[in-house]
């Protein structure tokens, strides 16, 4: 019965095809062991994955149980030693988070290094239970009464592999009376499950049973309002996905910047949202914000102000750069390592032939040449190498930071300029970067902003006899 259950979850919840491999998150307790027995009764491809946390003196030892049960059944099986306890001390986390960080990045590297569809954990009912509890305890909104889903996708993580849940509608007696079905009465039983030091321990152990002594069936309903939170909370997910897509102006090294008047113009829910996503992709965590942390983040962002910072939550940073939210990873660099960068405003003259060195291993280059076949904008590989008439340009290249009053005529308008500031801002480039970005000038006249465009003036027409080829690279691309 309990295995008829679950292929139904897999065709209709997970979506599995019959030859997608799942890396299967098991840890030796009866959740994961049942987790395993079920899914090497379903047919489907996995790999059992195990993480000692060396947490205990017996991990060792559960290694050693698990690896023998997925050898039992005929499953390739993999793990990993890592100091949970050094990790959460050197990161300032909890050991639950530490623990938590480190098992789903094994997960998830596995996952990758073997080709796998998705990884599963056996997160069952009564674990959604406690999780919507928490979260209701600490002032959650909807997405943290909705709980677990059965299938979540993490950018921390991985932007396309899933995690799975199938074993959110069994119950923990479904669970324990199927093993015992089955005849495996073996597990590990982790003794910090009953200590109630922890939040999540006191909830299972203390405030569930109090709830169900006074209110019968009180787990079945909190966990049917965990669905239907779930239903609205996927519609407003797929809303708030929209938005982010359109807000977001870059992602890369632990930081990501949003468009602020984008973000200030969304309603306050999906404001928060947003912000929520902000801290779930830069720290990788599933656990619900607290309200307060979300209302400090609105607050800062619907202050008005242009610029400022704030300290935020889990070691996250915030900052106002004019029309940008920056947000850091605690750790990130607050600078531009890998951006086209001048070491100072001074000017530098380009030779021809010639190269001048950047910030970052960045050079700018400079040589007559042919111009490349086909299209040049199509060539110039996001702005990087740019081409231009040779007898147009007063000689020599400057290469200058820019100055108030700048003006360039961007390749395309055939008439009048814009201000460089301007520029800019419409290609969304982020204020920290702009006051040392490299300008390419020719006399008075800036002829190539760099990651962008040449000027309209100056641009190779049928006419040009001479071609004068710019380009940018770093030091691996040379």
């Amino acid at each position: 019965m309990l295995l008829e259950k679950f292929q139904q979850v897999i065709r209709t919840q997970l979506r599995l095809a019959p030859g997608d491999r799942v890396v299967l998150g098991v840890s030796g307790g009866a959740d994961s062991l049942c987790l395993l027995d079920l899914f090497a009764r379903s047919g489907q491809p996995v790999l059992v994955a195990h993480l000692n946390h060396r947490l205990r003196p017996e991990a060792g030892q559960e290694t050693q149980f698990v690896a023998g049960l997925a050898r039992e059944r005929g499953l390739p099986f993999t793990s990993r030693e890592e100091d949970v306890a050094a990790y959460a001390l050197q990161e300032r986390l909890s050991i639950e988070d530490a623990a938590r960080r480190l098992r789903y990045r094994f997960l998830f590297e596995t996952a990758r290094d073997h080709g796998a569809a998705a990884v599963a954990v056996a997160h069952q009912a009564d674990d959604q239970v406690e999780t919507v509890l928490m979260h209701l305890l600490r002032g959650s909104g909807l997405a943290g009464l909705a709980g677990m889903a059965y299938v979540t996708t993490n950018p921390a993580w991985d932007p396309e592999i899933p995690l799975l849940r199938p074993l959110l509608g069994f119950w923990r007696d479904e669970i324990e009376a199927f093993l015992r079905d089955r005849g495996i009465t073996t597990f590990v039983e982790d003794e910090s499950n009953r200590d109630t030091a922890y939040a999540r321990n006191r909830i299972r152990h203390e405030i569930i049973p109090f709830l169900e002594a006074r209110y019968p069936g009180v787990k079945e309903r909190i966990h049917r309002l965990a669905g239907l939170a779930g239903e609205d909370e996927a519609l407003l997910r797929e809303i708030t996905g929209q938005a982010w897509a359109g807000l977001l102006v870059d992602e890369r090294d632990r930081r990501l910047i949003l468009h602020m008047p984008g973000l200030r113009g969304q309603p306050a829910g999906i404001q928060r949202r947003l912000l929520r996503e902000v801290y779930r992709r830069l720290t990788g965590s599933l656990l619900e914000l607290d309200a307060s942390d979300v209302q400090r983040a609105l607050d800062f962002v619907q202050s008005g102000s242009r610029s400022g910072k704030l300290d935020w939550t889990a070691g996250l940073r915030l900052q106002l750069e004019g029309e940008q939210l920056w947000a850091f990873a605690p750790g990130a660099d607050s600078g531009l390592p890998d951006w086209l960068q001048l070491h100072s405003p001074e000017e530098l003259t380009l030779q021809v032939p010639g190269r001048i060195d950047l910030r970052a291993g960045w050079r700018l280059a400079a040589q007559i040449e042919e111009p490349p076949e086909g299209d040049l904008a199509a060539a110039s590989e996001g702005g990087l190498h740019a081409w231009l008439d040779a007898d147009c340009l007063t000689m020599p290249l400057v290469v200058r930071a820019r100055r108030r009053g700048d003006r360039f005529q961007p390749l395309g308008m055939a008439e009048g300029s814009v201000k460089v500031s301007d520029f800019f801002t419409n290609q969304k480039l982020p204020r920290p970067a702009r006051d040392t970005w490299p300008l390419v000038t020719a006399g008075e006249q800036i002829v190539w902003i760099p990651g962008f465009r040449p000027a309209h003036p100056v641009r190779v027409t049928p006419a040009t006899r001479r071609v004068l080829h710019l380009w940018a690279a770093r030091d691996a691309e040379e």
